[in-house]
């Protein structure tokens, strides 16, 4: 893989865990 996807897979997965901790209502 390249590190371009690696940095948008870790971009993801933090902007889905800061998701989950301000909307945690939701889960």
């Amino acid at each position: 893989m390249r590190v371009v996807a690696l940095l948008a897979v870790a971009v993801l997965l933090m902007g889905y865990l800061v998701y989950v901790l301000v909307h945690p209502e939701r889960f």
